[in-house]
Parts: structure tokens; sequence; C-alpha cells
């Protein structure tokens, strides 16, 4: 088993709360050193990043890459030259509240600056590991219902979603979508049940996640990403250790699930 694993590579983009001081600057100017105000910004970016990802997606014997800054930092899981309000540096949370004072504008330097030091070396970092991968899995969270920046505003979401690609761009062989769905109901059926909507669904509300697309595309390695409903582990903004367990005994037996079918 853990000789299967290690041909496996977890990516976990956005567990991370943690903002470098010059975004921190950026962000609060002065208020920066005010400990409420920035302790209180940094528990947001937390909250509305995929928090304890690294958790639920930890597989023994798999190889794993963690980010260690926020994606409100640099979204490693969005193209290095996206430059909209939710692109790489993002603008806004997904409150759509603005994150940057009045009249920030992203100085083409720092800009570049900032992803040289935050995103070029997690690219670099999944380039080295995928000689010998033989599956990659993107595992994210999302939040219970649709927020104001997303494709689903306000609508209920389900336990878990698979982006395996599109049938016209898959990431993963498209006669394996069903098989990979129905693998994943089955490991996760007992940490699900009594959620609100216990479905595993294959591209609802997302079908493809950036990471998957660009990684599979110059490498060859079949990737997913895996989205999963933060209301399975979070109450109150609090984390549900019982959940967590479960989520991630869940989660290991999907993922040798998956490598099974490759």
């Amino acid at each position: 088993m853990t000789q299967a694993r290690d041909a496996l590579l977890v990516l976990t983009p956005h567990p991370s709360g943690a903002l470098p001081a010059d975004v921190l600057r950026d962000m609060l100017g002065e208020e920066m050193f005010d400990t409420p105000r920035r302790e209180a910004l940094l528990r947001a970016v937390f909250l509305d990043g995929d928090a304890y990802t690294e958790l639920i997606y930890h597989v023994p014997g798999a190889r794993h890459l963690q980010a260690s800054w926020s994606r409100f930092a640099a979204d490693l899981n969005r193209d290095r030259s996206d430059e909209s309000d939710n692109g790489v540096l993002k603008r806004t949370g997904f409150d759509r509240e603005p994150l940057y004072p009045a009249g920030f504008e992203f100085d083409p330097a720092a800009r570049e600056a900032r992803l040289r030091r935050i995103w070029d070396p997690f690219d670099a970092q999944v380039r080295s590991e995928l000689p010998g991968t033989r599956l990659m899995i993107v595992g994210h969270s999302m939040a219970p219902y649709g927020p104001a920046l997303g494709p689903d505003t306000g609508t209920p979401r389900p336990a878990l979603c698979l982006m395996p690609g599109t049938p016209a761009a898959p990431t993963f062989p498209t006669e394996l979508w069903e098989p990979l769905r129905r693998a994943c109901q089955e490991a996760f059926s007992d940490a699900v049940a009594g959620s609100p909507d216990p479905r595993v669904t294959i591209g609802e509300p997302w079908s493809t996640d950036t990471l998957s697309l660009t990684h599979q595309r110059h490498s060859g390695v079949p990737a997913f990403g895996i989205e999963i409903n933060a209301g399975l582990f979070l109450k109150d903004e609090q984390p549900q250790d019982h959940a967590l367990r479960a989520l991630n005994a869940a989660f290991s037996r999907f993922a040798d699930a998956a490598l099974a079918l490759i």
C-alpha cells in the first residue's frame, strides 16, 4: 500500500491563513500594527481559504505539497497571468468586499516580485514532483452555499464535487469519470451520511481546477480536483475533530481506489 501511494501526489493550495508582512501592509497600512485589526483580517482570510484541507487530504505514504501562504497573497490555483479581481492576486474576498484600501493598484514591479516569491516556487515544486507520479489530486473545500463571488451564488452545494475537466479538455480519462464518482461516493458514504446533500457530483459547481489542467497538459499525468463541503467539518467557524478524522479516513480510502483505476 505504501509503495502504491508513493505514486500519488496530493496538492493543497489553499489551507494557509498566513500573509507576508508586505501584503499585510498593502492591505492594512499602519493598521498592520493594530493587533485586533490584523488578527481579524488573518482569521477572515483563513476561513475564506480552504481551512483544514491539509488535514483532510493527508494520506500516509503519499507525497504532498502544501501552500505556505494564503490564497489572498497569491492564488496558486490561478494562471500566473490572470489579472481579474478573482485572479492570481485577488482584489476582493469571496464576499466581494475589497481587500485593499480605496484607490490601491498593483504596481507591475511589485506584482511580479510577489509572483516570483510565492507562485513560481510552488509551480516549480509541482513540476519537480511529477516524474514518477501516476496520479495527482488537488484538494479544496467549498462553502455550503455559493458565495457572492462565484458561479452559483446562494445555491446549496453537494457534499463533494469532483473536477476531472470537461469532455473537451479532460484532466482525467473520461471513461473513468463515473467509476471515480462511484468510488468517491462509496468511500465517503459514512462520513457524509446525514448531510443536507450527500451527493458526489462531477462538475457541479466546477468542472476543472487550474492546477490539474495546467500540470496534466504539460506532464500527461492524470489529475483531478476535489471539493469538500466545509459544512461537513466546520460548525460556527470551528473545526469538528470527529468529522475531520472521518473525512480524512474516507479520503485515504478514495485515494487508494482512484489509484487503482489508473
